[in-house]
């Protein structure tokens, strides 16, 4: 079996170290069970978080959960769909970010802090707005301290975008997404299927709730307001996601926030990981070597799932690799920053840069 893809669109062939690799443990095979694992059997680290409310300027808000603040440089993490700072995933990248001395802030989606928001609109996986805001307030804080991203799934698909939509005017030192629904209509489409349509289930059954809640409160623009009748991500997001955020349906939506599209544009170094078995979608999503731009490193494995990526040798000594892995490459770019003093510039990579499927 093919470990991981890695093509370098400006050299040829270059090694990572072998811890960098992904070796999928042996006693969690398959998609299902590298995605379910930590759900179902993980007991995440505790992880001791400072909430602050940070208000938009249409009057809404977004909340904030920091780790300590030492001074240190700033990681910005972005859940996925219906995902929270308590998410296994995030308490666990939160430990890691904190084991080197870096500061962590989750920033909820609107409505995903336990608080519903303001407004009738709620969060998508093409809304970059709110990401902006918060660099950019990051930025007017702390103006000398660096600032990286990472995103998983939905928010993943949303650092994507947003970086592509910045440019080389993008503040950041690196980002990494992780398990991107990269074309939103396949995806849609995949999480129909088999099954796949039981995670469907479960995160539709949040979203309703969501909605549920709100409509106690206000009215909204939506096309039913019997949302029991809506039993794809598709036919809730023609109901719900599109009339609430302007789009004119779900095609319309899937169009314009897929983030795809967007790639050749990223001026950042970013590391994207990827397994090809992802539950959550199919291989035909996963961009080309000629979609992505020269600063984009696609690390794409044959197995890992959905956010999964569980190696070690024993179930009850299972091993979180994209803790180690996120981790050090974050390290490595701010170690580069430390060396050249030039925290805002982008450098030739001495790591593979594309993957190539």
């Amino acid at each position: 079996m093919l470990v991981c893809n890695l093509v370098h669109n400006r050299c040829p062939w270059l090694n990572l170290p072998a811890d960098d690799f992904f070796k999928p443990a042996w006693w969690c095979p398959g998609a299902h069970l590298q995605t379910l694992w930590p759900t179902l059997f993980r007991r995440g680290p505790h992880v001791s978080l400072r909430v602050e409310r940070l208000e938009l300027p249409d009057g809404d808000f977004v909340d904030l959960h920091w780790t300590e603040d030492n001074g240190q440089p700033i990681v910005i993490m972005l859940h996925g769909l219906e995902g929270c700072s308590q998410s296994p995933y995030a308490r666990g990248l939160l430990h890691a970010l904190q084991r080197i001395g870096l500061r962590a802030v989750v920033m909820h989606f609107r409505g995903c802090s336990g608080t519903p928001n303001r407004l009738p609109r709620s969060y998508h996986s093409g809304d970059t707005a709110d990401l902006a805001y918060l660099v950019q307030t990051l930025r007017q804080r702390e103006p000398d301290t660096p600032l990286m991203a990472v995103g998983y799934s939905l928010g993943g698909n949303v650092l994507l975008k947003w970086l592509a939509e910045a440019g080389v005017q993008a503040p950041l030192t690196a980002a990494v997404a992780v398990s991107v629904p990269f074309v939103l209509a396949q995806s849609a489409e995949r999480m129909n299927k088999g099954f796949s349509r039981v995670y469907q289930w479960k995160l539709l059954k949040s979203m309703r709730r969501r909605i549920y809640a709100k409509l106690q409160h206000m009215s909204l623009n939506i096309r039913t307001t019997d949302l029991s009748r809506l039993h794809s991500f598709r036919e809730f997001d023609d109901a719900v996601t599109a009339p609430l955020h302007g789009f004119n349906d779900a095609d319309h939506y899937y169009a314009l926030a897929s983030c795809r599209q967007y790639l050749s544009t990223i001026a950042v170094d970013t590391l994207i990981l990827h397994a090809r078995n992802d539950p959550f979608m199919t291989q035909h999503v996963i961009p080309a070597t000629n979609e992505l731009s020269p600063h984009v490193q696609l690390e794409l494995y044959e197995a890992g799932g959905h956010v999964g990526f569980i190696a070690g040798s024993w179930p009850w000594c299972a091993r979180y690799w994209l803790e180690e892995r996120i981790p050090r490459y974050l390290q490595q770019h701010l170690q580069h920053i430390n060396t050249r003093g030039q925290p805002g510039r982008h450098r030739e990579r001495t790591t593979p840069s594309l993957g190539n499927h």
